[in-house]
């Protein structure tokens, strides 16, 4: 019998590795699997390469991460909110490696990853210095870079509902980067705050198939502050 259903965040988790990728899911605090991150805090992986749409915002979840020196590198669109503050210090003292990728960037080489492409050409970039090194080639008479997927070890996202073979619905805006990011890791962990049986998911609100997730966590809601949090 297929089910996905861990105990509890800790138990998912177990298994990240020092030096392993992982992606966030998360715009901000919208849809940030918060638990997740903290359990990857306790767990003790180091080294870790981040992906994310931020650089952490405050001093929970990924900030909390970058805080405790846990992160070698962090691949993002907007590393500078105003509550950045961990992120900044560490960039400014060298302690941190940073790829800059714009966000429509980032969401297509993550989708890529997932769905199986060896790259694309995308005019954004092009004549900065975000693309030097990069391939660049002419295209209908308008330049082009050539951007690579992106692939990682594990996807931490947050979804609404869920059931055991890991098929998922999003709430909102909390859906963000979630669904992507599902298909471009080796394993993806993803919390939710109901677990339903099978069948109980109407089809057409299935955003992310099973097929993408490994491991469920169902957690307590929290209190909201507005929509997609």
């Amino acid at each position: 019998m297929i089910d996905k259903i861990f105990p509890s965040a800790a138990a998912a988790l177990a298994d990240v590795a020092d030096g392993a990728t992982v992606m966030i899911g998360g715009f901000g605090t919208a849809g940030l699997p918060n638990e997740l991150t903290d359990a990857l805090l306790v767990q003790g992986a180091r080294e870790l390469t981040v992906v994310n749409n931020n650089a952490g915002n405050g001093d929970t979840g990924l900030a909390a991460l970058l805080a405790a020196g846990r992160v070698c590198k962090i691949i993002c669109s907007f590393p500078r909110q105003v509550d950045s503050h961990h992120f900044d210090r560490l960039y400014r003292a060298g302690k941190i490696e940073l790829e800059l990728v714009p966000q429509g960037n980032l969401a297509e080489r993550i989708r890529a990853a997932g769905a199986g492409i060896g790259g694309f050409f995308t005019p954004t970039g092009y004549g900065t210095e975000l693309a030097q090194g990069k391939e660049t080639r002419e295209i209908d008479g308008r330049m082009y870079v050539l951007e690579s997927p992106i692939h990682a070890d594990f996807a931490l996202i947050k979804a609404e509902r869920g059931d055991r073979w890991g098929n998922l619905s999003y709430r909102m805006t909390a859906r963000n980067f979630g669904p992507v990011m599902a298909m471009a890791a080796r394993t993806t962990v993803a919390t939710v705050h109901e677990v339903v049986e099978l069948g109980a998911l109407d089809p057409e609100c299935v955003v992310t198939p099973g097929l993408f997730v490994q491991r469920v966590v169902r957690i307590e809601r929290a209190p909201t502050r507005g929509a997609g949090f």
